[in-house]
């Protein structure tokens, strides 16, 4: 349902959006912000200086296929569209039953050297997530991965200790933590301020715009770098949004869309680096991507993207 519900709003919403003004200029790129012609927008690391560009992806649900070649045609094409787009940022989990090895069976070798994986430990016992990460490294074929996250934050006291072993031998090179509900912000930020960590994953939308209360200054303050995910609200803001044509005013920072509109809202916040949603289609994958090019929105427009997906 979702899906069709997407591919109605891509389709009005370009019709609207040709009626509408066409983007002047871009506006100033924040501190920490690359802009490259029309290539993605690039956010730092803080812990690194590496940049990353803000569109990923996310693998919860559609990555979670067997090995039917119907199934995973499509993906296989997302995953080429991706890497053809300049986005580089994959996040996945164990906790996301087949998609660790779908991925590491569709990722060839050029995407492999250009991809920056982030996947999660999800389970109790420092021997067991230690069994857990090493199927994972096998699961994706994989040396090393770039992020590993505690998942939800589960067993988080017993986990980070090996996983700061793991980025000082190298089997890693940045360690983070994750939630997806806003009522996990409270520790979510308790750990940043008490953890030297590399990255926070959390859950951050124009209708559900609590951490930028107190987690996101607070990311910003300690030098935490941000993936958000939920930036659809887990798909339930198509559904309102379905009869809504899209502002005029969205062709001002080059919005043909409703999903770009909505991350574009996203990634316009200078604390963070990159948003994760989840896609199986190309159609969409693209439509995500085109939302980390142009001009951003600013304060003013930001308010106004909360106005009218409300």
């Amino acid at each position: 349902m979702i899906s069709l519900n997407r591919r109605h709003f891509i389709e009005s919403s370009v019709a609207a959006a040709a009626t509408a003004a066409v983007a002047t200029a871009a506006l100033p790129a924040a501190a920490g912000v690359a802009l490259s012609g029309e290539g993605l927008i690039r956010r730092r690391i803080p812990s690194s200086g590496e940049m990353l560009p803000v569109i990923g992806l996310g693998t919860s649900g559609p990555f979670e296929v067997g090995v039917d070649a119907r199934d995973r045609e499509p993906l296989a094409a997302v995953l080429s569209g991706f890497f053809e787009g300049g986005a580089t940022v994959i996040d996945t989990s164990p906790m996301y039953s087949s998609a660790e090895s779908v991925l590491g069976e569709l990722l060839n070798p050029e995407m492999q050297s250009r991809a920056f994986i982030a996947t999660k430990v999800w389970t109790r016992g420092a021997r067991e997530g230690v069994t857990q990460m090493t199927r994972s490294m096998e699961l994706l074929r994989r040396k090393k991965v770039e992020l590993m996250q505690v998942h939800n934050l589960l067993d988080l006291d017993v986990h980070l200790p090996t996983l700061r072993r793991w980025k000082e031998e190298g089997r890693i090179r940045y360690l983070g933590i994750t939630h997806y509900t806003v009522e996990s912000h409270a520790r979510l930020a308790e750990i940043i301020e008490r953890e030297p960590i590399d990255f926070v994953q959390f859950n951050y939308s124009a209708t559900t715009t609590a951490a930028e209360a107190r987690l996101l200054p607070l990311c910003a303050d300690k030098g935490v770098a941000v993936l958000v995910n939920r930036a659809f609200d887990d798909g339930k803001i198509f559904s309102r949004l379905k009869d809504r044509p899209l502002p005029a005013w969205a062709a001002d920072i080059a919005c043909t869309s409703w999903a770009q509109l909505l991350l574009k809202f996203v990634i316009s916040h200078p604390a963070v680096t990159c948003v994760i949603p989840a896609t199986g289609k190309l159609r969409n994958l693209q439509d995500n991507l085109a939302a980390g090019r142009g001009p951003l929105p600013d304060a003013e427009q930001r308010k106004a993207i909360v106005a009218a997906v409300a």
